[in-house]
């Protein structure tokens, strides 16, 4: 038996609007959520035109020439918007019958090139009972015909499975959410050994350490621990009849283990290291889960993804900036302080659901509703723009020579434990005083 896909209505009116653009296909992705039981798509999104389609007005004629890494790279781009709970989970196509034949093919293809590139990114490994089958859509723009299929993507060798596609109105009308601030000290030392200080590499090892320690920390719900295949909502009444968008949110607080178990054995280790990466402040999270019986376990697990995502993302957007403003050569950067761009949400017609995105301090709204344009093909009001994290109550103090007291004795005491460590000049990463409403990220080097 194949598996059934819950789709929000108006999904059906914007791909029959974009199959009567007179071209010979029009690819997109598919966003929803997964569960044991069944699937749920929340929107759709077609494939941005390349700068040089949309100057000469052109598209090309044949699947053959469907520009993967394109795709791919869309849908990076996008799941960087997804809150948690939310995943791009299939690929469509909007074909002329001629090319119908060749469609599945390259849906196939498709899948399997957006799923490699998603999770290449990813801190955090799947769950063993997680679903893996990604859904191929596939609709005749003469006949409007919809095949729908499901390709597994753990199997390379995977061959397509029929699926239902159910629309529904008001889909996401009374998800659930889940909220919570995370504090963040991460310090990431870079050895000596390491040549030009891949930045990059050396942050994501960090993060990937900080992940698991995120993976094994204790959530407390509404101030309860509950147990993992306890309802989410039991104990609370649930919203029937309400076809208006109405958001119950769940406020949750995330213990950290500071310390292994009596039984865990551990071993200090001693590595000279020249340089180090401080990330310092604190993220806001959100994860959405749908509302048929969800079980604790299930907004957990995405809460903690959005959480450790979130992070990732930002970093690897900063270094990203940092390429394109210093170049791609530019390895080294001395004692040098960055600010982490800022999440905002913005809320999707109909949902409680709310996509996300990040800002950079010096971008202006108008460029967050072009990228939200072409990201995700929604028009979104200025005034929509929700930021989570308030600049206006951040206060960045760079290290400098006129650093405060504290922070100098601080500076000190690390300074001269590390050099009676080492026999070489090192960089610390001091601390920088950071309210709870956005990050830095700190690079010394000396």
């Amino acid at each position: 038996m194949g598996r059934t896909y819950f789709v929000e209505e108006a999904i059906g009116q914007y791909l029959s609007d974009l199959s009567t653009k007179l071209k010979p296909y029009i690819t997109g992705l598919l966003i929803g959520q997964c569960s044991l039981q069944r699937d749920y798509v929340i929107r759709a999104v077609r494939t941005p035109p390349k700068e040089e389609q949309k100057e000469d007005n052109i598209s090309p004629s044949k699947l053959a020439s469907i520009d993967e890494e394109w795709i791919t790279t869309h849908a990076s781009q996008v799941s960087r918007m997804l809150p948690g709970g939310l995943l791009v989970l299939g690929v469509f196509i909007i074909a002329t019958p001629e090319l119908s034949k060749e469609s599945q093919n390259a849906l196939r293809k498709l899948i399997f090139s957006v799923e490699k590139s998603l999770t290449k990114r990813r801190l955090w490994k799947p769950a063993e009972e997680e679903v893996s089958d990604r859904a191929a859509l596939q609709i005749c723009s003469a006949t409007k015909k919809v095949v729908c299929r499901t390709y597994d993507v753990q199997d390379p060798k995977s061959s397509a499975k029929p699926a239902d596609w159910k629309y529904q109105s008001a889909l996401s009308a009374s998800w659930l959410a889940l909220d919570c601030t995370v504090n963040v000290n991460i310090h990431i030392p870079l050895l000596a050994t390491s040549p030009n200080h891949d930045l990059e590499k050396n942050t994501k090892n960090g993060l990937n350490r900080w992940s698991k320690q995120i993976e094994d920390s204790v959530f407390l719900i509404n101030g309860q621990v509950k147990d993992d295949d306890t309802e989410l909502l039991e104990g609370q009444k649930k919203l029937r009849g309400n076809i208006q968008p109405n958001t119950q949110f769940s406020d949750v607080k995330v213990l950290t283990q500071l310390s292994q178990g009596s039984s865990h054995r551990s071993t200090a280790t001693v590595q000279v290291c020249s340089a180090s990466i401080n990330l310092k402040g604190a993220v806001k999270c959100r994860a959405y889960i749908h509302n048929n019986k969800p079980k604790v376990k299930e907004a957990v697990q995405a809460l903690k993804r959005d959480i450790i995502n979130t992070l990732s993302d930002r970093c690897e957007m900063l270094f990203e900036d940092l390429i394109i403003n210093e170049g791609p050569h530019k390895k080294n950067f001395e004692r040098e302080y960055h600010v982490l761009p800022q999440r905002l949400f913005v809320p999707v017609a109909g949902s409680t659901v709310m996509l996300s995105d990040y800002k950079f301090g010096d971008e202006a709204a108008e460029e967050i509703q072009e990228r939200f344009v072409e990201m995700l093909d929604q028009s979104v009001q200025a005034e929509d723009i929700h930021i989570a994290e308030e600049i206006n109550t951040v206060n960045i103090c760079p290290v400098t020579d006129n650093t405060d007291d504290t922070q100098q004795t601080q500076l000190t005491k690390a300074t001269l434990l590390l050099k009676l460590q080492q026999n070489m000049g090192v960089v610390i990463a001091a601390a920088v005083a950071v309210f709870a409403s956005i990050f830095s990220f700190n690079y010394f080097s000396d």
